[in-house]
């Protein structure tokens, strides 16, 4: 089962610096032309694409489609819970590096042969989620023997749920609910620092769930304010139904008895 956990003496203490740090910082992040909290997905995310399309681009002539990026990002995303789960730190950061490069390329290789599909957006999506659960997952494995511990990488995934079907429920209405303080790739990051510093992980466990559920209110305020907006009333004009032609027989005859009326 690996090795047992071992805290820090100074976790709870490195929490609540590194949290009051955090909530203190959040007024002076970068925000977007909106006045939102603008992350790593927001900044950096195009410029990271345009450098991956060459990639992309030599994937998809070796015959590799995007979908199979995407499937390879699934296998890799079980090995890393794995070896979370067992306890072996260093191995799992190495393949949770590994799990965010298919995922960063599957959109590349799409983009670059032309098969950019909502079929594949769907995948891409439902392949997200389930890397997230594989990830949590294996961190609750690995805290499993500390008794109630266990449920706080539980609660992590099930807020991180809430922040994605936040998202995808906001824009199937016609809204956006991009942005927050904490998005994937935030976690992501972090998780990395938890298993490299392991003696800090619950500490850094109880950082991504406060952020988390900061980026989850954020995107509830975001869009109940978009939603309290009136929407802007169309005015519809009814067109005019074109008369009716008469017949060439009946205009002549209306014609002449008009003529007769005025002689």
């Amino acid at each position: 089962m690996g090795r047992p956990y071992r805290p820090a003496v100074a976790s709870a203490s490195v929490y609540r610096a590194g949290r009051t740090a955090l909530l203190r910082s959040i007024g002076s992040v970068p925000t977007g032309c909106r006045g939102e909290l603008v992350m790593f997905d927001g900044r950096w995310r195009s410029t990271i694409e345009q450098g991956l399309r060459p990639i992309g681009a030599g994937l998809r002539r070796t015959g590799i489609t995007a979908d199979v990026v995407t499937s390879v990002g699934l296998v890799m995303a079980v090995a890393t819970s794995v070896a979370i789960g067992r306890g072996d730190f260093r191995l799992a950061l190495l393949l949770l590096v590994l799990t965010g490069i298919p995922d960063a390329l599957d959109g590349a290789v799409a983009k670059a042969s032309g098969t950019s599909s909502k079929r594949g957006a769907f995948f891409d999506s439902v392949a997200d989620r389930v890397t997230d659960a594989l990830l949590l997952g294996g961190v609750a494995w690995y805290l499993a023997p500390q008794g109630r511990i266990v449920l706080l990488p539980f609660a992590v995934a099930a807020v991180a749920m809430l922040v994605s079907y936040q998202r995808a429920r906001a824009e199937s209405l016609g809204f956006d609910a991009r942005g927050g303080l904490m998005e994937r790739a935030e976690r992501i990051i972090v998780l990395a620092f938890g298993l490299l510093f392991s003696e800090w992980l619950v500490a850094v466990l109880w950082v991504m769930l406060v952020l988390t559920a900061v980026t989850a209110v954020q995107r509830f305020v975001k869009v109940w304010r978009q939603a309290d907006r009136p929407t802007p009333t169309r005015t519809r004009y009814r067109r005019s139904r074109p008369r009716p032609r008469r017949p060439v027989a009946e205009r002549w005859r209306d014609e002449r008895a008009a003529r007769r009326a005025r002689r």
